[in-house]
């Protein structure tokens, strides 16, 4: 798949997760509970996950192979998904779709340029240079303007 192809579907991604944010931040609402909308939209996920890997995956994890994943990584992830969604879930409705997604993107920005800088996680080190701290600047930048 080409580069361009990439970003494009990036994009999209980032559509639907504000997308999700604004529905799911209405069913917390409605459900007067951002938790309890999380567990529901994090139940049905797992319905549209189990149904879309049934339909796609072709080789199934042997047993070894799935001795072989260090314990934390099975739940720690979702832990972290299930906080961040949950403050999305409760942030939606007191600060607004926009503000809430350009902040919550910030935040992913301002973290993956320090977590890319040391190489966390087992992923390749990115050096923050002066584009990535202009980057961030202009970021910061776009929330005030957004919230002004």
């Amino acid at each position: 798949m080409n580069q361009l192809m990439v970003t494009i579907l990036a994009f999209i991604g980032g559509v639907f997760l504000a997308i999700q944010g604004g529905l799911n931040a209405q069913l917390g609402v409605l459900l007067k509970n951002p938790l309890l909308a999380s567990l529901v939209a994090f139940f049905c996920s797992a319905f549209f996950a189990m149904l879309l890997v049934g339909l796609s995956v072709k080789n199934i994890p042997t047993v070894q192979q799935l001795k072989e994943v260090p314990y934390y990584l099975w739940f720690t992830g979702a832990l972290f998904s299930v906080i961040g969604v949950s403050l999305y879930y409760y942030t939606i409705p007191r600060l607004g779709v926009s503000t809430m997604i350009s902040l919550g993107l910030c935040g992913q920005l301002v973290f993956s340029v320090v977590a890319g800088h040391f190489g966390w996680f087992g992923l390749p080190a990115e050096p923050i240079d002066h584009k990535g701290i202009l980057g961030i600047v202009a970021m910061i930048t776009g929330i005030i303007l957004i919230n002004r």
